[in-house]
Protein backbone atom coordinates (compact mmCIF):
# COMPACT_ATOMS: atom_id res chain seq x y z
CA UNK A 1 0.00 0.00 0.00
CA UNK A 2 2.87 2.67 0.96
CA UNK A 3 5.02 1.61 -2.29
CA UNK A 4 1.67 2.34 -4.34
CA UNK A 5 1.27 5.71 -2.46
CA UNK A 6 5.01 6.69 -2.92
CA UNK A 7 4.87 5.73 -6.47
CA UNK A 8 1.72 7.86 -7.13
CA UNK A 9 3.32 10.85 -4.90
CA UNK A 10 6.37 10.64 -7.34
CA UNK A 11 4.09 10.60 -10.57
CA UNK A 12 2.30 13.58 -9.08
CA UNK A 13 5.91 15.92 -8.19
CA UNK A 14 7.50 14.64 -11.67
CA UNK A 15 4.12 16.23 -13.34
CA UNK A 16 4.21 19.37 -11.68
CA UNK A 17 8.49 19.88 -12.11
CA UNK A 18 7.22 19.42 -15.69
CA UNK A 19 4.38 21.85 -15.95
CA UNK A 20 6.58 24.40 -14.01
CA UNK A 21 8.92 24.28 -16.70
CA UNK A 22 6.71 24.10 -19.42
CA UNK A 23 5.48 27.05 -18.09
CA UNK A 24 9.03 29.32 -17.48
CA UNK A 25 9.61 28.11 -21.21
CA UNK A 26 6.77 30.44 -22.39
CA UNK A 27 7.98 33.56 -20.25
CA UNK A 28 10.15 36.38 -22.38
CA UNK A 29 12.17 36.70 -19.31
CA UNK A 30 14.73 34.20 -17.89
CA UNK A 31 14.03 32.85 -14.64
CA UNK A 32 16.87 31.86 -12.34
CA UNK A 33 17.20 28.09 -11.64
CA UNK A 34 16.53 28.42 -8.32
CA UNK A 35 13.70 30.49 -8.23
CA UNK A 36 11.79 27.70 -10.41
CA UNK A 37 12.70 24.90 -8.43
CA UNK A 38 11.60 26.82 -5.06
CA UNK A 39 8.19 27.69 -7.04
CA UNK A 40 7.93 23.43 -8.07
CA UNK A 41 8.51 22.82 -4.02
CA UNK A 42 6.13 25.07 -3.06
CA UNK A 43 3.62 23.81 -5.91
CA UNK A 44 4.14 20.04 -4.13
CA UNK A 45 3.75 21.37 -0.73
CA UNK A 46 0.58 23.09 -1.65
CA UNK A 47 -0.91 19.78 -3.21
CA UNK A 48 0.46 16.60 -1.47
CA UNK A 49 1.65 18.04 2.07
CA UNK A 50 0.80 21.08 4.29
CA UNK A 51 1.81 24.12 2.36
CA UNK A 52 4.28 26.38 3.49
CA UNK A 53 4.51 23.93 6.88
CA UNK A 54 6.63 21.43 5.10
CA UNK A 55 9.66 22.91 5.50
CA UNK A 56 9.40 23.00 9.39
CA UNK A 57 7.46 19.90 9.68
CA UNK A 58 10.35 18.35 7.68
CA UNK A 59 13.19 19.81 10.01
CA UNK A 60 14.34 17.94 12.72
CA UNK A 61 15.91 20.83 15.22
CA UNK A 62 11.88 21.90 15.05
CA UNK A 63 9.79 20.38 18.37
CA UNK A 64 6.73 22.84 17.86
CA UNK A 65 5.43 25.20 15.40
CA UNK A 66 2.68 27.87 16.76
CA UNK A 67 0.58 29.51 14.01
CA UNK A 68 -0.93 32.52 15.44
CA UNK A 69 -2.90 33.34 12.32
CA UNK A 70 -1.77 33.36 8.74
CA UNK A 71 1.65 35.79 9.22
CA UNK A 72 2.94 34.67 12.65
CA UNK A 73 4.51 31.63 12.72
CA UNK A 74 6.86 30.49 15.19
CA UNK A 75 9.05 27.37 15.97
CA UNK A 76 10.93 25.84 19.33
CA UNK A 77 14.09 24.78 18.35
CA UNK A 78 16.36 23.49 21.34
CA UNK A 79 13.66 24.63 24.08
CA UNK A 80 14.07 28.38 22.10
CA UNK A 81 11.33 29.84 20.69
CA UNK A 82 11.71 31.95 17.72
CA UNK A 83 9.45 33.71 14.89
CA UNK A 84 9.43 31.60 11.67
CA UNK A 85 10.05 33.41 8.06
CA UNK A 86 7.17 31.20 6.81
CA UNK A 87 4.13 33.17 6.58
CA UNK A 88 0.77 32.03 5.20
CA UNK A 89 -0.64 33.92 2.22
CA UNK A 90 -3.95 34.73 3.08
CA UNK A 91 -6.15 33.38 5.88
CA UNK A 92 -8.02 30.69 3.25
CA UNK A 93 -4.69 29.36 2.59
CA UNK A 94 -4.66 28.69 6.47
CA UNK A 95 -8.04 27.14 6.34
CA UNK A 96 -7.21 24.95 3.57
CA UNK A 97 -3.74 23.14 5.84
CA UNK A 98 -6.39 23.02 8.46
CA UNK A 99 -9.08 21.52 6.64
CA UNK A 100 -6.89 18.63 4.76
CA UNK A 101 -5.36 17.95 8.67
CA UNK A 102 -9.13 17.56 9.97
CA UNK A 103 -10.78 16.04 7.08
CA UNK A 104 -7.83 13.39 6.61
CA UNK A 105 -9.25 11.94 10.40
CA UNK A 106 -12.67 11.95 9.80
CA UNK A 107 -13.12 15.64 11.90
CA UNK A 108 -13.66 18.89 11.26
CA UNK A 109 -13.87 22.55 12.40
CA UNK A 110 -16.10 25.16 12.01
CA UNK A 111 -18.39 27.88 13.79
CA UNK A 112 -20.67 24.78 15.55
CA UNK A 113 -16.85 23.37 16.42
CA UNK A 114 -14.29 25.75 16.67
CA UNK A 115 -12.01 23.69 18.68
CA UNK A 116 -10.31 20.51 17.71
CA UNK A 117 -7.43 17.66 18.31
CA UNK A 118 -5.87 15.87 15.75
CA UNK A 119 -2.78 13.73 14.64
CA UNK A 120 -0.68 14.23 11.53
CA UNK A 121 0.29 10.72 9.99
CA UNK A 122 3.48 10.94 11.79
CA UNK A 123 2.01 10.91 15.16
CA UNK A 124 2.51 14.65 15.86
CA UNK A 125 -0.10 15.71 17.74
CA UNK A 126 -2.62 19.36 16.15
CA UNK A 127 -4.41 21.50 18.04
CA UNK A 128 -6.89 24.16 16.03
CA UNK A 129 -8.49 26.68 17.64
CA UNK A 130 -10.20 28.92 14.99
CA UNK A 131 -12.63 32.23 15.07
CA UNK A 132 -14.90 33.42 17.24
CA UNK A 133 -12.88 31.91 19.74
CA UNK A 134 -9.44 32.95 18.70
CA UNK A 135 -9.56 36.43 17.70
CA UNK A 136 -6.07 36.81 15.75
CA UNK A 137 -7.33 33.82 12.92
CA UNK A 138 -7.16 30.49 12.72
CA UNK A 139 -4.99 29.08 15.13
CA UNK A 140 -3.11 25.86 15.18
CA UNK A 141 -0.30 24.50 17.84
CA UNK A 142 2.02 21.59 16.45
CA UNK A 143 3.87 19.01 18.47
CA UNK A 144 6.05 16.77 16.40
CA UNK A 145 6.40 13.55 17.17
CA UNK A 146 10.10 12.64 17.23
CA UNK A 147 10.94 9.02 15.25
CA UNK A 148 13.94 9.74 17.08
CA UNK A 149 14.03 6.67 19.89
CA UNK A 150 15.89 8.18 23.12
CA UNK A 151 17.58 5.84 25.69
CA UNK A 152 18.09 6.93 29.38
CA UNK A 153 21.65 7.87 28.18
CA UNK A 154 20.93 9.88 26.13
CA UNK A 155 18.64 11.69 29.07
CA UNK A 156 22.16 11.56 31.09
CA UNK A 157 23.66 12.94 27.92
CA UNK A 158 21.77 15.80 28.36
CA UNK A 159 22.31 16.58 31.79
CA UNK A 160 18.55 15.91 32.54
CA UNK A 161 19.51 13.67 35.30
CA UNK A 162 22.76 11.95 36.26
CA UNK A 163 24.13 7.83 36.26
CA UNK A 164 22.84 7.31 40.13
CA UNK A 165 19.33 8.80 39.53
CA UNK A 166 18.88 6.87 36.60
CA UNK A 167 20.18 3.75 38.66
CA UNK A 168 17.68 4.58 41.06
CA UNK A 169 15.01 4.83 38.81
CA UNK A 170 15.64 1.15 36.39
CA UNK A 171 15.58 -0.60 39.80
CA UNK A 172 12.06 1.28 40.89
CA UNK A 173 10.80 0.53 37.51
CA UNK A 174 11.93 -3.42 37.24
CA UNK A 175 11.14 -3.88 41.33
CA UNK A 176 7.27 -2.68 40.37
CA UNK A 177 7.25 0.27 42.09
CA UNK A 178 4.35 2.92 40.85
CA UNK A 179 5.91 5.97 39.10
CA UNK A 180 4.32 9.45 38.68
CA UNK A 181 6.46 11.73 36.28
CA UNK A 182 5.17 15.74 36.90
CA UNK A 183 5.97 18.48 35.50
CA UNK A 184 4.50 21.90 33.67
CA UNK A 185 3.74 21.77 29.67
CA UNK A 186 6.70 21.07 27.28
CA UNK A 187 8.90 20.01 30.45
CA UNK A 188 10.13 16.30 29.14
CA UNK A 189 7.30 14.65 31.06
CA UNK A 190 6.70 12.02 28.09
CA UNK A 191 10.11 11.58 26.84
CA UNK A 192 10.81 10.60 30.07
CA UNK A 193 7.88 8.28 30.49
CA UNK A 194 9.25 6.52 27.20
CA UNK A 195 12.88 6.24 28.72
CA UNK A 196 11.66 4.68 32.05
CA UNK A 197 9.15 2.67 30.13
CA UNK A 198 12.01 0.91 28.45
CA UNK A 199 13.17 -0.49 31.72
CA UNK A 200 10.20 -3.01 32.19
CA UNK A 201 11.37 -6.84 31.50
CA UNK A 202 10.51 -8.42 27.83
CA UNK A 203 8.24 -10.58 29.33
CA UNK A 204 5.75 -8.84 30.15
CA UNK A 205 2.55 -7.75 28.76
CA UNK A 206 2.07 -3.94 28.85
CA UNK A 207 -0.77 -1.65 27.85
CA UNK A 208 -0.55 1.86 26.77
CA UNK A 209 -3.39 4.39 26.95
CA UNK A 210 -3.40 7.60 25.55
CA UNK A 211 -5.22 10.40 24.13
CA UNK A 212 -2.71 10.64 20.76
CA UNK A 213 -0.46 7.74 20.87
CA UNK A 214 2.80 9.62 21.46
CA UNK A 215 4.29 6.78 23.70
CA UNK A 216 7.51 4.36 22.00
CA UNK A 217 7.30 1.73 24.14
CA UNK A 218 10.28 -0.66 22.86
CA UNK A 219 9.10 -4.42 24.21
CA UNK A 220 7.41 -6.51 22.02
CA UNK A 221 4.13 -7.48 23.62
CA UNK A 222 2.96 -4.09 24.07
CA UNK A 223 -0.86 -3.28 23.23
CA UNK A 224 -1.62 0.11 22.51
CA UNK A 225 -4.62 2.27 23.07
CA UNK A 226 -5.97 5.71 22.13
CA UNK A 227 -9.13 7.54 23.20
CA UNK A 228 -11.30 8.60 20.46
CA UNK A 229 -13.51 12.33 20.49
CA UNK A 230 -16.78 12.60 19.80
CA UNK A 231 -17.67 12.52 15.97
CA UNK A 232 -19.48 15.44 14.15
CA UNK A 233 -22.83 14.11 15.56
CA UNK A 234 -21.42 14.40 19.31
CA UNK A 235 -21.48 10.37 19.61
CA UNK A 236 -19.11 7.77 19.96
CA UNK A 237 -16.41 9.52 22.43
CA UNK A 238 -14.38 6.97 24.25
CA UNK A 239 -12.68 8.96 26.81
CA UNK A 240 -9.12 7.87 28.78
CA UNK A 241 -11.43 6.88 31.64
CA UNK A 242 -13.48 4.15 29.90
CA UNK A 243 -9.79 2.65 28.44
CA UNK A 244 -8.50 1.92 31.86
CA UNK A 245 -11.28 0.19 32.72
CA UNK A 246 -11.23 -1.98 30.24
CA UNK A 247 -7.63 -2.53 29.99
CA UNK A 248 -8.16 -4.06 33.60
CA UNK A 249 -9.90 -6.78 31.94
CA UNK A 250 -7.16 -7.25 29.48
CA UNK A 251 -4.53 -9.20 32.06
CA UNK A 252 -2.19 -6.07 32.00
CA UNK A 253 1.04 -6.79 33.66
CA UNK A 254 1.98 -3.05 33.30
CA UNK A 255 -0.67 -0.16 32.72
CA UNK A 256 1.60 2.97 31.22
CA UNK A 257 -1.56 6.10 30.63
CA UNK A 258 0.07 8.69 28.74
CA UNK A 259 -1.57 11.85 31.17
CA UNK A 260 -3.62 11.86 34.05
CA UNK A 261 -6.09 14.48 33.30
CA UNK A 262 -9.38 13.89 34.41
CA UNK A 263 -11.61 11.19 36.33
CA UNK A 264 -9.07 8.08 35.19
CA UNK A 265 -6.93 9.62 38.08
CA UNK A 266 -9.12 7.20 40.68
CA UNK A 267 -9.48 4.63 38.42
CA UNK A 268 -5.91 4.35 38.01
CA UNK A 269 -5.33 4.42 41.78
CA UNK A 270 -7.60 1.60 42.52
CA UNK A 271 -5.78 -0.44 39.66
CA UNK A 272 -2.45 0.59 41.29
CA UNK A 273 -3.89 -0.28 44.93
CA UNK A 274 -5.39 -3.55 43.42
CA UNK A 275 -2.19 -5.49 42.55
CA UNK A 276 -2.02 -3.89 39.49
CA UNK A 277 1.80 -2.37 40.46
CA UNK A 278 4.30 -0.94 37.93
CA UNK A 279 2.18 1.44 36.74
CA UNK A 280 3.40 4.64 35.17
CA UNK A 281 1.95 7.48 34.21
CA UNK A 282 2.61 11.21 33.71
CA UNK A 283 0.71 14.70 35.23
CA UNK A 284 0.78 17.97 35.06
CA UNK A 285 2.39 19.63 37.84
CA UNK A 286 4.78 21.96 39.11
CA UNK A 287 6.15 20.45 42.30
CA UNK A 288 5.90 17.19 43.92
CA UNK A 289 3.70 18.35 46.87
CA UNK A 290 1.29 20.03 43.89
CA UNK A 291 0.81 16.53 42.22
CA UNK A 292 -0.50 15.45 45.17
CA UNK A 293 -3.06 17.98 45.33
CA UNK A 294 -3.18 17.91 41.86
CA UNK A 295 -3.93 14.22 42.36
CA UNK A 296 -6.65 14.62 44.77
CA UNK A 297 -8.58 17.15 42.60
CA UNK A 298 -8.57 14.79 39.68
CA UNK A 299 -10.29 12.15 41.87
CA UNK A 300 -13.25 14.26 42.56
CA UNK A 301 -13.45 15.12 38.73
CA UNK A 302 -14.58 11.35 38.57
CA UNK A 303 -17.61 12.02 40.62
CA UNK A 304 -17.05 9.61 43.45
CA UNK A 305 -18.01 10.70 46.55
CA UNK A 306 -14.98 10.36 48.93
CA UNK A 307 -13.99 12.34 51.88
CA UNK A 308 -10.38 13.97 51.63
CA UNK A 309 -8.59 11.52 53.72
CA UNK A 310 -9.75 8.28 51.94
CA UNK A 311 -8.64 9.99 48.86
CA UNK A 312 -5.26 10.86 50.65
CA UNK A 313 -4.69 7.21 51.88
CA UNK A 314 -5.92 6.21 48.24
CA UNK A 315 -2.88 8.18 46.66
CA UNK A 316 0.04 7.74 49.11
CA UNK A 317 -0.91 3.71 49.32
CA UNK A 318 -0.97 3.78 45.61
CA UNK A 319 1.99 6.11 44.27
CA UNK A 320 5.75 5.30 45.74
CA UNK A 321 7.67 7.61 43.16
CA UNK A 322 7.41 11.12 42.36
CA UNK A 323 9.62 12.26 39.41
CA UNK A 324 9.51 15.83 39.33
CA UNK A 325 10.47 17.36 35.39
CA UNK A 326 10.69 20.99 35.02
CA UNK A 327 11.95 23.21 31.10
CA UNK A 328 14.85 25.95 32.85
CA UNK A 329 14.54 29.40 31.63
CA UNK A 330 17.43 28.43 29.07
CA UNK A 331 15.25 25.54 27.37
CA UNK A 332 17.13 22.63 29.33
CA UNK A 333 14.68 20.25 30.85
CA UNK A 334 15.86 18.35 34.23
CA UNK A 335 14.24 16.17 36.83
CA UNK A 336 14.03 18.80 39.60
CA UNK A 337 13.24 16.05 41.87
CA UNK A 338 13.16 12.15 42.63
CA UNK A 339 10.62 11.89 45.88
CA UNK A 340 9.63 8.92 47.76
CA UNK A 341 5.43 9.09 49.18
CA UNK A 342 5.89 8.43 53.07
CA UNK A 343 1.83 7.74 53.54
CA UNK A 344 -0.63 10.31 55.26
CA UNK A 345 0.64 12.88 58.14
CA UNK A 346 -1.24 15.43 59.67
CA UNK A 347 -3.50 15.24 56.88
CA UNK A 348 -0.93 15.59 54.22
CA UNK A 349 0.89 13.33 51.92
CA UNK A 350 4.13 13.05 53.33
CA UNK A 351 6.81 12.98 50.14
CA UNK A 352 10.84 13.00 51.08
CA UNK A 353 13.46 13.70 48.41
CA UNK A 354 15.88 11.41 47.26
CA UNK A 355 17.55 13.27 44.54
CA UNK A 356 17.13 17.07 44.08
CA UNK A 357 18.62 19.10 41.44
CA UNK A 358 20.36 22.88 43.18
CA UNK A 359 20.44 25.74 40.66
CA UNK A 360 23.38 28.04 42.30
CA UNK A 361 22.91 30.65 39.58
CA UNK A 362 23.02 31.57 35.62
CA UNK A 363 26.32 32.30 33.55
CA UNK A 364 27.27 35.29 31.07
CA UNK A 365 24.92 33.20 28.07
CA UNK A 366 21.52 32.50 29.90
CA UNK A 367 22.62 28.95 30.82
CA UNK A 368 21.55 27.91 34.10
CA UNK A 369 24.39 26.21 36.35
CA UNK A 370 24.02 23.64 39.21
CA UNK A 371 24.27 20.58 40.16
CA UNK A 372 22.67 17.08 40.93
CA UNK A 373 22.63 15.28 44.71
CA UNK A 374 21.44 12.60 46.75
CA UNK A 375 19.56 13.85 49.62
CA UNK A 376 21.67 11.54 51.92
CA UNK A 377 18.00 9.74 52.72
CA UNK A 378 18.16 5.98 51.75
CA UNK A 379 14.75 5.64 50.44
CA UNK A 380 12.16 3.11 52.54
CA UNK A 381 11.44 1.70 49.54
CA UNK A 382 15.20 0.23 49.20
CA UNK A 383 14.06 -2.65 51.24
CA UNK A 384 11.22 -3.68 49.12
CA UNK A 385 13.56 -3.19 46.08
CA UNK A 386 16.02 -5.75 47.83
CA UNK A 387 13.10 -8.68 48.30
CA UNK A 388 12.28 -8.03 44.44
CA UNK A 389 15.83 -9.07 43.60
CA UNK A 390 17.11 -5.39 42.45
CA UNK A 391 20.85 -4.50 43.55
CA UNK A 392 20.35 -0.76 45.05
CA UNK A 393 23.99 0.37 46.83
CA UNK A 394 23.82 2.22 49.30
CA UNK A 395 26.62 4.94 47.63
CA UNK A 396 23.66 5.70 45.12
CA UNK A 397 22.43 7.95 48.49
CA UNK A 398 25.59 9.97 49.10
CA UNK A 399 25.36 13.52 48.55
CA UNK A 400 27.68 14.86 45.97
CA UNK A 401 28.47 18.67 47.63
CA UNK A 402 28.19 20.07 43.47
Amino acid sequence: MHDVEDAEREDIVTRIRELVADAYADVAVPIPRADRVRLAEELVYDVLGLGPLEPLLNDPEVTEIMINGPRQVYVERHGKLTLSTVVFDSTAQLRQVIDRIVSSIGRRVDESSPMVDARLKDGSRVNIIIPPLALTGPTMTIRKFSSERLGIDDLIRFKSLTHEMAEFLRACVRGRLNILISGGTGSGKTTTLNIVSNFIPDDERIITIEDAAELQVQQDHVVTLEARPPNVEGRGSVTIRDLVINCLRMRPDRIVVGECRGGEALDMLQAMNTGHDGSLTTIHANSSQDTMNRLETLVLMSGAELPSRAIRDQIASAINIVVQQSRLRDGTRKVMTIAEVLGVENERIKLQDIFVFKQTGVDPEGKVKGYFTATGIVPKSREHLLEAGEVVRLSLFEPSGG
